[in-house]
């Protein structure tokens, strides 16, 4: 089936991608870029990132800005696909939607309204193996945003390792978080997985952090050979 899916740049869309590509044909990438960083829709770190993933992956990219605004932003994302769907001839969607059924919800709706199939496929998988699995498949993962407590400004552009995986584990059985990020406290950039065709080399970053919440900007990247 040729499906494009909702692409973010950070570690579900990447899992969701990979997982569709097991048994499907992805065909595109979608990607809404949100004006504003509330979106209760879209991550928004690093979403420039997006298009240099598209390259790196060999994989075109559908990309659309929304202002953000809370089920107005609906609308963009419908337009998103539609455009996908008359391009790219797509029959489904694949979204990394693990536990929001705020999103999960709009995004079935949008995809019945377009005849199109909604694949979620890692919807309600354990937070912890779902961190596990990026890491047995060898995705290079950094925090590119935090936004709760106890997360500090050394988290951000920290590589997500099997020692980052067991801390955020902790973390979450003493502070009651959300390890892999499901209630927004933090938000990851893939810079490398096992269907890139090149990686990404992060050449120019900077970091933004007040009061438990910033953003690892990458400022310069570029795609090089793996």
């Amino acid at each position: 089936m040729r499906l494009g899916v909702l692409f973010s740049g950070g570690k579900d869309s990447c899992l969701a991608l990979y997982k569709a590509m097991q048994e499907h044909k992805a065909v595109c990438l979608i990607s809404l870029v949100s004006e504003n960083p509330e979106s209760y829709m879209f991550h928004t770190p690093n979403i420039h990132i997006t298009k240099l993933q598209s390259g790196a992956i060999g994989i075109p990219i559908v990309m659309l800005k929304t202002k953000g605004q809370k089920e107005e932003e609906l609308i963009d994302l419908k337009k998103a696909i539609a455009k996908a769907k008359k391009e790219y001839k797509i029959e489904g969607i694949v979204s990394g939607a693990v536990r929001s059924v705020y999103q999960a919800s709009r995004i079935e709706k949008i995809c019945k309204d377009l005849e199109l199939w909604c694949f979620n496929p890692l919807w309600l998988i354990n937070q912890g193996e779902l961190l596990k699995e990026v890491l047995k498949n060898k995705f290079k993962t950094i925090i590119s945003g935090v936004f709760a407590y106890p997360f500090d400004k050394s988290y951000l552009g920290k590589i997500i390792n099997r020692k980052m995986v067991n801390n955020l584990i902790e973390l979450s059985e003493k502070y009651r978080i959300n390890p892999a990020g499901e209630g927004g406290e933090i938000e990851t950039t893939v810079l490398d997985a096992p269907f890139f065709k090149k990686k990404i080399k992060v050449t120019g970053s900077k970091k933004e952090y007040k009061d438990y919440s910033g953003n690892f900007i990458i400022k310069k990247a570029e795609l090089v050979k793996k």
